[in-house]
């Protein structure tokens, strides 16, 4: 009797593989959807375990979470995603075990293990379950790079949702006072390092191989890998890790390269970061990498260059000059600025004027850094485009000539060791020479440094054997002003002289007289008279 009404009693169900995933039962149809459902459970989870580090998917009670995504046959494991696994984490055959029948399947399946996401601010838990990740990681490198067939629609949505739940977490960046970035030199500062790169790692050589496998067809691919995938990759750059940073930088150029659809949401989103970093921030750690991947890009650009790319050098790289921490990315940034002066040489003065418009003042080690850009862009330039800055040009040159600063004197006399900048300035010695000959002609006699004098004197020679009338007359004018000068000062100190020769008269003058307060009333008495 009892075991009738026993077998009567419904026993309680398992819960569909559809529902493993988070709840989520369309994720087979939109992986972007499943990324960013994935995203919004790792905050929570980074919520509710601040201690968790820089891994934001850490369990609030355990080293070892699934995060929002189930392995496909886990006995013991629970459905809501938060809690600990027990044995379950085990690992699977190696691909050399199964029939080529299976052997889709058993990728799956190592896709789905590999989406458990450890905690690894205490290395010292869980170290069984981490080299099991680590050598399935190891095996799914090696499948997608020997792959012979073409891979599926849903091999493709499992691939990007396993990335997605690894690399995708919440960066804690450490923080910087703007003193810190005035004075930043990458080589002093030491870069923060993710503990769980082991991982990551791999994670990242996976995809890199899987983008630039031959048997990812692109069209199907660009369904996943869409624009929230792109913002998200992107939003990574900002990591501290510069090892990361690598990996990031060449995933996004194969991306760019594989998805042609994509390329013009790639420029766009990469200019909204640099918007955001010159007018808002100006804290960010992948500028650099973002300037070289843009550099590959602008040397593919084809002739005549569009609009939208001009917009971009005038309205993002030329403003880039701005920030304070400009050396985190100067080499990269003038690679570009270089780039698009020799696809285009007309585009030589709308640089220079850029560069002329954000010249620093009194920021002498950034100030010898726009001498060498300015000495790149001046190599491309052409003798038109070079017509029309000239003037403005070497205004800012001859303050350079004078700087008392030595390295940024130095700098700007070795602008004429350049051929080419050389040939540019004698063809063009009757503007040039009258506006930089004071500054040459002070440096020979007043400036403190030896180098800077004797490079001077060669310059000043330069002139002089090309066009000694030319080098006469600017001289016989330099005597002249200087004349002018003297007889000008001559002049204010006799007009401050007398006017102080007037103060002092009328201050003892003031003396010999006694205080205005002393002097003696005037009494008046009036007279009123009684009415008769």
């Amino acid at each position: 009797m009892i075991k009738q009404i026993l077998n009567r009693i419904p026993r309680k169900t398992h819960k569909s593989t559809e529902n493993r995933d988070g709840g989520n039962s369309n994720s087979s149809s939109n992986a972007s959807t499943s990324s960013r459902s994935n995203n919004n459970n790792d905050v929570a989870n980074s919520r509710s375990n601040p201690t968790s580090g820089h891994n934001p998917q850490s369990a609030s009670n355990t080293t070892l979470t699934q995060g929002t995504n189930k392995l496909d046959n886990p006995p013991n494991s629970k459905p809501n995603g938060n809690q600990p696994l027990s044995t379950t984490y085990e690992a699977l055959p190696t691909f050399k075990d199964v029939p080529n029948s299976e052997k889709q399947n058993l990728f799956i399946k190592k896709l789905n293990l590999c989406c458990v996401v450890f905690d690894f601010t205490d290395p010292t838990k869980t170290l069984k379950e981490k080299e099991i990740k680590r050598q399935t990681l190891v095996e799914l490198v090696d499948y997608v790079s020997s792959a012979n067939g073409k891979f599926s629609e849903t091999v493709m949505q499992e691939i990007v949702k396993m990335v997605s739940i690894n690399i995708f977490r919440r960066l804690t960046p450490q923080p910087r006072d703007n003193k810190m970035l005035e004075t930043f030199d990458g080589e002093e500062e030491e870069p923060s390092m993710d503990p769980s790169w082991p991982h990551l790692q791999l994670v990242y050589e996976f995809l890199l191989r899987f983008v630039a496998s031959p048997e990812t067809d692109a069209k199907l691919a660009k369904r996943y890998i869409d624009h929230a995938f792109i913002l998200r990759w992107l939003d990574l750059f900002d990591s501290e890790d510069p090892r990361e940073r690598e990996y990031l930088k060449f995933v996004l150029h194969r991306m760019y390269g594989k998805f042609m659809v994509h390329r013009p949401f790639i420029r766009k989103a990469i200019n909204n970061i640099f918007f955001r970093f010159i007018f808002e921030t100006e804290k960010h750690n992948g500028i650099a990498e973002l300037l070289e991947i843009l550099g590959s890009i602008i040397n593919g650009f084809a002739l005549p260059l569009k609009e939208e790319h001009k917009l971009f050098l005038v309205r993002a790289l030329i403003p880039l000059h701005k920030p304070k921490c400009i050396p985190m990315y100067h080499q990269q940034l003038s690679y570009c600025i270089t780039q698009f002066v020799e696809k285009d040489c007309k585009l030589a003065d709308t640089v220079i004027r850029g560069l002329l418009k954000y010249w620093p003042i009194t920021n002498s080690s950034k100030e010898v850094m726009f001498l060498s850009e300015l000495e790149e862009v001046l190599e491309a330039t052409q003798s038109p485009e070079f017509q029309r800055c000239m003037v403005p040009l070497f205004r800012q040159i001859s303050h350079c000539l004078s700087s008392s600063h030595f390295q940024v004197a130095e700098r700007a006399l070795f602008l004429w060791n350049n051929d080419h900048i050389e040939n540019l300035i004698k063809q063009n010695r009757k503007v040039i020479l009258p506006i930089i000959f004071p500054a040459l002609e002070r440096n020979t006699k007043t400036h403190w440094n030896q180098a800077v004098r004797s490079l001077t004197l060669n310059v000043r020679k330069i002139f002089s054997d090309s066009d000694p009338q030319l080098f006469e007359e600017c001289l016989s004018k330099y005597q002249q002003d200087e004349s002018q000068k003297e007889q000008t000062n001559s002049k204010r100190e006799a007009i401050w002289k007398r006017l102080e020769e007037v103060a002092a008269n009328r201050s003892s003058t003031a003396a010999s007289q006694p205080p205005m307060g002393l002097l003696p009333h005037k009494v008046t008495t009036t007279t009123t008279t009684a009415p008769g």
